[in-house]
C-alpha cells in the first residue's frame, strides 16, 4: 500500500498539494480506501460514480439517489457518468479528463488484490495524466474487512453471487458474527471475487447516517438475475 502512494508525500514527510477524486461504488472497499486516503492527509474532494442506463451502479446495483445521499452525508459533491460495460472505460476517462481540467491530480481506488483491476486503474489514469492511488492494495482481505467493522462502519449485504451465498444473506449487516459465518463457509471474507457486495450506510466518513433505519433493507424485494441475487434498492422510499 505504501509503495502505491508514497510518491504523493512531500520530501519533508507532509502531503503535497495535490487534489484527488475517489472512485465510489457505495460499498465497503471504496469507503475504506476513501477513509484511509483522507486519514493520510490526501485532499480527496470529489466522488466519482458510473451508473448504467437504469441509474444503478454496475456491480453493487445501488441507485443514484442513495449514492447522492452518501455524498451528502460525507459533505462532498459527486460527479457521475452513464455507461454500458462496453462504453465504461471511455466514460470513465472522459470524467477523469474533466477532473484534470479542474486541477485534480489523481484518483483513489479501493482495489485490493486483483492485478487486472490495478493495471486498468493505473492505465486509464495515466492516459489522461492523472495518478492512481490504491490505499488498500496488497493487504489481506480478512484484515481489511475486520478493520472496516472495527472502525465503526455499518454496511449491508445488497448483492450475492448465488453459487457462493444464498439470498437469505441479502440485508444482513456486515459484522463480526457474519464474518465468522463466511470463514466457516470458506467464503472470501472481503468478497473480492464477487461473492457479495455491500452498501455502506453509516461510519466515520459520514456526518450522519445515509439511511436512518437500515434494518428495513432486509424487507426489500429480492431479485434473482443471471446467477446473482440483489436487493431492490430502487424501491426504497427515501426522502
Amino acid at each position: 500500500m505504501r509503495l502505491l502512494w508514497r510518491r504523493h508525500l512531500s520530501n519533508n514527510g507532509g502531503i503535497s498539494m495535490e487534489r484527488f477524486a475517489a472512485s465510489w461504488s457505495g460499498g465497503k472497499d471504496s469507503a475504506l480506501a476513501f477513509y484511509r486516503a483522507r486519514l493520510a492527509g490526501l485532499e480527496v474532494s470529489r466522488l466519482l460514480t458510473i451508473f448504467d442506463d437504469q441509474g444503478l451502479t454496475r456491480s453493487h446495483r445501488i441507485p443514484r439517489l442513495i449514492i447522492k445521499k452518501q455524498a451528502e452525508a460525507i459533505g462532498l459533491p459527486f460527479v457521475e457518468g452513464v455507461a454500458s460495460w462496453e462504453t465504461y472505460e471511455d466514460e470513465f476517462k472522459r470524467i477523469l479528463g474533466e477532473l484534470r481540467k479542474e486541477g485534480f491530480t489523481g484518483c483513489v481506488f479501493g482495489d485490493i488484490d486483483l492485478p487486472e483491476h490495478l493495471a486498468w486503474c493505473q492505465r486509464v489514469c495515466s492516459e489522461v495524466g492523472l495518478s492512481a492511488v490504491h490505499p488498500l492494495w496488497g493487504e489481506r482481505q480478512e484484515d481489511l474487512v475486520e478493520e472496516f467493522v472495527r472502525l465503526g462502519f455499518q454496511a449491508v449485504i445488497v448483492v450475492v453471487r448465488l453459487e457462493k451465498l444464498g439470498v437469505e444473506f441479502l440485508g444482513r449487516v456486515l459484522d463480526e458474527s457474519l464474518l465468522q459465518e463466511f470463514k466457516d463457509m470458506e467464503i472470501s471474507p472481503g468478497g473480492e471475487l464477487g461473492e457479495y457486495h455491500t452498501l455502506v450506510v453509516a461510519g466515520p466518513v459520514f456526518q450522519n447516517p445515509v439511511i436512518d433505519d437500515y434494518s428495513s433493507l432486509s424487507a426489500l424485494r429480492r431479485i434473482v438475475h443471471q446467477g446473482y441475487g440483489f436487493l431492490d434498492l430502487a424501491s426504497l422510499n427515501l426522502r
